[in-house]
C-alpha cells in the first residue's frame, strides 16, 4: 500500500461539485462567479472534481501548489500515463504542451534561462514612450466613436487592441497581420479549457493549423530576412544552440514565438476590459483615482484580485503526497482556482468588496518556476491606459454590464460598452 493509501481524510463526495461547475459555465456565473468561489471554498480546501482529480481553493494551499517543486505541469509523459491517453492528443492541445506554461526542469528551466527576464527594467523603459503612442491612438478612436455614435465598444476598440500592437511591434510583426491573430488565438483557446466539447477541439484544431502556418511563415521570412529585432536575435541564438539540428531550432523558435505572443493578447485585453468595468462603474472610485494617481498600481492589482483573467491552473503530483490534510497519489491532476484563492477572506478581509486601496494579495499571475513571464509588461500597458483614460474621459462609464465568452479557464469579456 502506498504512502497515500493508508492516510485517512474526510473529503466531499466528488459529485457535489458538478452544480457548482454547471454554474460557473453558466450566463450568471461568468457574470458573477463569486457566489461559486464560495461555495466551492465551502467544501474544502481541497475538492474532489467528478474525474479524480481534486480543485484546491484555499490562498495558502492554491500557494504552495503553484510554488512547490513537488507539483508539477501536465507535460507529454503525464499525458501519456493517463488511462485515456487520445483525449490528450488533440492537434491543439499537443501544440500548447510543447510551450513554456506545460514544461518541466529541465527543459523549462534552459529555455527560460535563454530568455532571461523578457521585460526588465530597461526593456520596459524602451517600450514605455512605444505604448504610450498606442494609448493615445487607440483613445482618439474611442473618442471619435464616443462622439459619432454615443457609445463604444471598449473591448474591439482598445482592450483587445493595446496587446497586439505592444506584442506585435515588440517581435516586428507587420501590423496587417493582428486581426489574424487575434482571430486564431480566440479559437484556439478552446482546447485549453477544463473540459473542452468535441466541437470546440475542432474549432482549435483549425485555429492551430492557421497559427502554425502564420510562425512558421514569419520565422521563414525573418530568417532571410534579419534585423536588430528581439525575434532576430531568438533565431541567433537557438541557432547557435543547435548548429547540426535546424529542425530543433526551428520547433524550439516556433514554439517560443507562438506562445509569447498568444499568452500576451486575452489575459492583458480582459485585465484593461475588467479595469474599465470595476473603476468607472462608480464614478467615485474613477473619480478618487483621477485624484490620486499614484494609486493606479494598487488599483490594477485589486482588479487582478477581484476578477483574475485565468481562473484555474492545474499541476500533478510528483510523488504521493498530502495537501492541507488530504491523501493525493502521484500523477493525480489538481486545478488551482485563482479567483477561489483570491477572494479567500482568511487572505483578504471582506474580499468581496472592491477596494482600489486594499494592498491586499493574489495569485493571478501564479508562483514558481511557472509565474508569468509578462506580468510586467501586463501592469505597464495597464498602468499608461488608466492613466490617460482617467484624464481624457472624466466621465466615462459602462452603457451595459460586460459579456464575457463560454468559458471556465480563460476569462474572456467578449464586449463592455461605455458612455461618457
Amino acid at each position: 500500500m502506498t504512502a497515500v493509501g493508508v492516510i485517512r481524510g474526510t473529503t466531499p463526495d466528488r459529485r457535489a461539485v458538478i452544480p457548482l461547475l454547471r454554474r460557473l459555465r453558466s450566463d450568471e456565473g461568468r457574470a458573477d462567479p463569486l457566489p461559486v468561489w464560495d461555495e466551492l471554498r465551502a467544501l474544502g480546501e481541497v475538492v474532489p472534481a467528478p474525474w479524480g482529480g481534486y480543485f484546491v481553493t484555499g490562498f495558502d494551499t492554491c500557494n504552495q501548489v503553484l510554488r512547490g517543486r513537488n507539483w508539477l505541469v501536465p507535460d507529454f509523459d503525464w499525458q501519456e500515463r493517463r488511462p485515456d491517453p487520445a483525449r490528450w492528443r488533440e492537434p491543439a492541445t499537443r501544440e500548447m504542451t510543447r510551450t513554456l506554461s506545460r514544461l518541466n526542469p529541465p527543459v523549462h528551466t534552459a529555455q527560460r534561462r535563454a530568455l532571461g527576464n523578457l521585460f526588465d527594467r530597461g526593456t520596459l523603459e524602451t517600450l514605455r514612450p512605444r505604448i504610450d503612442r498606442h494609448v493615445s491612438g487607440l483613445l482618439d478612436r474611442l473618442d471619435l466613436r464616443l462622439r459619432t455614435h454615443g457609445t463604444a465598444d471598449f473591448v474591439t476598440t482598445v482592450a483587445e487592441q493595446l496587446p497586439i500592437h505592444t506584442v506585435g511591434r515588440w517581435l516586428a510583426i507587420p501590423d496587417e497581420h493582428y486581426p489574424h491573430i487575434l482571430d486564431f488565438t480566440h479559437r484556439q483557446v478552446h482546447a485549453q479549457e477544463l473540459l473542452p466539447t468535441k466541437s470546440e477541439l475542432a474549432v482549435s484544431a483549425q485555429a492551430t493549423l492557421e497559427m502554425r502556418t502564420f510562425f512558421t511563415g514569419l520565422l521563414a521570412h525573418r530568417r532571410a530576412h534579419p534585423g536588430n529585432d528581439v525575434l532576430s536575435g531568438w533565431i541567433r541564438y537557438w541557432d547557435a544552440q543547435y548548429p547540426d539540428d535546424r529542425a530543433a531550432a526551428d520547433q524550439t523558435l516556433y514554439d517560443l514565438t507562438m506562445f509569447i505572443t498568444i499568452a500576451s493578447l486575452e489575459t492583458t485585453a480582459t485585465l484593461l476590459a475588467n479595469a474599465v468595468w470595476f473603476l468607472t462603474r462608480d464614478p467615485a472610485v474613477a473619480d478618487w483615482l483621477r485624484r490620486h494617481p499614484e494609486h493606479i498600481d494598487d488599483a490594477i492589482d485589486e482588479v487582478l484580485r477581484y476578477d483574475p483573467p485565468i481562473h484555474l491552473n492545474s499541476r500533478f503530483a510528483a510523488d504521493d503526497t498530502v495537501l492541507a490534510g488530504v491523501p493525493i497519489a502521484k500523477d493525480t491532476a489538481v486545478h488551482v482556482l485563482y479567483g477561489a484563492a483570491n477572494h479567500d477572506p482568511r487572505r483578504n478581509e471582506n474580499p468581496h468588496v472592491f477596494d482600489i486601496r486594499r494592498k491586499g494579495g493574489h495569485l493571478t499571475f501564479g508562483g514558481g518556476a511557472h509565474y508569468c513571464l509578462g506580468a510586467a509588461l501586463a501592469r505597464l500597458e495597464a498602468r499608461q491606459l488608466l492613466t490617460q483614460l482617467l484624464e481624457r474621459f472624466p466621465t466615462l462609464r459602462p452603457a451595459t454590464a460586460p459579456t464575457y465568452g463560454n468559458r471556465m479557464v480563460f476569462r474572456r469579456v467578449t464586449s463592455l460598452r461605455v458612455t461618457t
